[in-house]
């Protein structure tokens, strides 16, 4: 008990940091430009028509998509850019509790801080349609028509129909809510540890790395540039589902009962497991971390 109170400690010694941090500032607001920017076209489209929406389709929408998922990602990297979070004041928490405390301390503000980023792109899509919605668990007007008359690419909005017809507005947005924070979790953590077996630098690589596969991994490019087959982009596309993380964490690139790409639980047992095996990396690396202080700084 002593010991979950101090890794909670340590958590919220992580949060004070954010009092006229500049990476926090920049972080959450590009994370509002972007939702803003992509968002715009989705509420353009229903006024145009005169249509109402549900509050939370420009998120599903959206964020039914991999490239808007990337934005987003690539945003909170700034978030987490001075990992592991060396200043002056760490020495004091090491000499006065175990490495393994400090370290799941740190893990904790991770995970609770990109939850809150989540949580905050889905605020401002609401904020930015709520004149012209209402919260009711069924589809809107604007839905019915962006998922059937094929006017979603003229705006550029991300619809499927495989999301209109397979679940409700509010078990899609929870459901593309958790595949968002999942993906930007792994994420985190693979800049983490490339960032405790390297330095920052590699940290920042790492993660612009993982996020640059899971977009290459794109089966339309990648037909285009082969030339493949139908057939062959068929199985292309089966392979990126499972091989992409990026495509993961998007909802319509999932196996509803008729294709053979990975299921939700599928994606959810990857993606926890990714994030339960780098953890365990971290604390173990954390053992043979080697930490220089000169002012509060790393060097």
């Amino acid at each position: 008990m002593r010991e979950l109170y101090q890794i909670w400690r340590v958590c919220l010694y992580h949060y004070s940091r954010w009092r006229g941090n500049w990476r926090v500032i920049l972080s959450f607001g590009l994370g509002g430009v972007i939702s803003f920017l992509l968002t715009e076209n989705v509420v353009r489209f229903s006024q145009e028509y005169g249509l109402t929406m549900q509050i939370f389709e420009p998120f599903i929408w959206v964020f039914g998509d991999g490239t808007s998922i990337l934005l987003v990602a690539l945003a909170i990297i700034l978030l987490f850019g001075d990992m592991p979070f060396l200043d002056g004041s760490v020495p004091y928490y090491l000499i006065r509790i175990r490495m393994r405390v400090w370290v799941g301390g740190q893990m904790i503000y991770l995970i609770t801080s990109s939850l809150l980023y989540t949580f905050f792109i889905l605020v401002m899509t609401m904020v930015f349609c709520f004149q012209n919605a209402f919260v009711g668990n069924m589809w809107s007007p604007t839905a019915a028509k962006l998922a059937y008359s094929g006017l979603a690419d003229d705006y550029f909005i991300p619809a499927q129909l495989k999301t209109f017809e397979m679940v409700r507005p509010v078990e899609c947005m929870i459901t593309i809510f958790v595949l968002m924070l999942l993906y930007i979790l792994v994420a985190v953590f693979v800049m983490y540890l490339a960032t405790l077996v390297k330095n920052q630098a590699a940290g920042i690589g790492a993660a612009f790395i993982f996020h640059l596969y899971g977009f290459l991994l794109n089966v339309d490019g990648l037909a285009q540039v082969f030339k493949l087959s139908r057939e062959v982009t068929y199985r292309a596309s089966i392979w990126c589902g499972w091989l992409s993380p990026l495509r993961q964490a998007t909802f319509p690139s999932h196996d509803f009962g008729y294709d053979r790409l990975p299921t939700l639980g599928n994606t959810y047992t990857i993606f926890g497991g990714a994030i339960l095996v780098m953890a365990i990396l971290v604390l173990w690396r954390m053992k043979y971390y080697s930490f220089y202080f000169s002012g509060g700084t790393q060097e």
